[in-house]
C-alpha cells in the first residue's frame, strides 16, 4: 500500500504557537505571561503591531515583549509574526504562498489567465474608486512642491521604485530609490532631505526598513504618499495621501502589476500637473542622448 501524502497547498496548518504556550505556561512569570496570553486572544492585531505597540497593550515594556517571546521558543517578533501568519494563512512565505496558488489552479493555463485577469481587473477597479482619485489629486499637488522625490520599495517592489524613480527625473524632478534591506538601506535614507518628498510601495505588515524610513521622513517633515494593498493598514495613519490598491488573497502569490500600474499613474499625473517642466526636462534628455549616440543619417 502507498503512502498519500497531502499537498503543499492543503496541508493542514499546525496551530505551533499555542502548543509552545501550553508547554511553557507554567515557567512564564505574570509579566511575561501576561504578554503571552495577549498575543494569543489577538493573534491578527499583533501581525502588525510592533514590540512597542504590545508592550504598550499590556502594560508592559518592549523588552517585555522580547523576553516573553524568547521565553517562548521564538527568536523575536519577526519569528512569532512568520509563526501566527503561517497558521492564520497569512503567510510571508514564497513556497507556501506558490503552492497554495498552483494548487487552486490545478495545472490549467486557463485558470492562471483567469487568476491574474481577475486580480488587475479588480486593482484597476480601485484605482478608479472617488477615494483613489481625491487621494491621487492630493498626491500630485504634494509631490509638484518637492524638491527630490525618494521612492520606497523592498524586494521585487525595489525594482519597481528604481523604475519609479526614472520615471520621476524623466519629468523634472531629482529622484532617488530606497530599496535596499537592513542596514544597507541606512546610507540611501541619507539622501532625504527636508523639501523631499516620499512614496512608498507597501504590502502586508510593516516590517523595519519601512518603520525607519518613515520615521526619517517624519524627522524630515517630508510628505509621504502610501501604495497599500490593505486599507485597513496601520501605517495608513502615517500617510498625507494614500492608493489603495488590491493584490491577491494574501496566501496566494503576490502580484506586482498593481504597484506599477500606481506608479506609472502618480508619474503621469504629475508630468501632467508640470508639464512645461516635463517637456523642457524631455527635451534635455534627447540632447544628452544625441551627443552620446547622435544619428549618423
Amino acid at each position: 500500500m502507498t503512502k498519500q501524502t497531502q499537498s503543499p497547498g492543503k496541508m493542514r496548518r499546525i496551530d505551533r504557537y499555542g502548543e509552545r504556550l501550553r508547554k511553557r505556561r507554567n515557567q512564564l512569570s505574570p509579566g511575561l505571561l501576561s504578554v503571552a496570553e495577549y498575543i494569543d486572544g489577538h493573534r491578527h492585531a499583533v501581525l502588525s503591531k510592533s514590540a512597542l505597540e504590545i508592550g504598550f497593550a499590556t502594560g508592559t515594556s518592549d523588552a517585555t515583549v522580547i523576553r516573553a517571546l524568547q521565553a517562548l521558543g521564538f527568536s523575536g517578533l519577526v519569528d512569532l509574526k512568520d509563526t501566527l501568519g503561517a497558521y492564520l494563512g497569512q503567510t510571508d512565505s514564497p513556497v507556501e504562498k506558490m503552492a497554495a496558488t498552483t494548487d487552486a489552479l490545478n495545472g490549467n493555463s486557463d485558470a492562471a489567465i483567469d487568476f491574474v485577469i481577475d486580480n488587475q481587473r479588480a486593482a484597476l477597479n480601485a484605482l478608479s474608486s472617488p477615494e483613489n482619485r481625491s487621494s491621487l489629486t492630493r498626491a500630485t499637488q504634494l509631490l509638484a512642491k518637492a524638491t527630490a522625490i525618494g521612492v520606497f520599495g523592498i524586494g521585487a517592489s525595489g525594482i519597481i521604485a528604481d523604475y519609479g524613480a526614472r520615471l520621476f527625473s524623466r519629468s523634472g524632478f531629482p529622484s532617488y530609490a530606497l530599496n535596499n534591506t537592513g542596514i544597507a538601506l541606512a546610507e540611501q535614507l541619507l539622501a532625504m532631505e527636508k523639501g523631499h518628498a516620499l512614496i512608498m510601495l507597501l504590502h502586508g505588515r510593516p516590517h523595519r526598513e519601512a518603520l525607519a524610513t518613515l520615521q526619517e521622513a517624519k524627522r524630515l517633515d517630508m510628505p509621504v504618499i502610501l501604495v497599500l494593498s490593505q486599507s485597513d493598514s496601520v501605517l495608513r495613519q502615517q500617510a498625507d495621501a494614500c492608493l489603495i490598491m488590491p493584490r491577491a488573497k494574501s496566501d496566494h502569490v503576490a502580484l506586482h502589476a498593481p504597484s506599477l500600474v500606481a506608479m506609472e499613474t502618480i508619474a503621469l499625473a504629475l508630468a501632467a500637473t508640470v508639464e512645461e517642466r516635463t517637456l523642457e526636462t524631455l527635451n534635455r534628455l534627447v540632447e544628452l542622448r544625441s551627443a552620446i549616440r547622435p544619428d549618423k543619417r
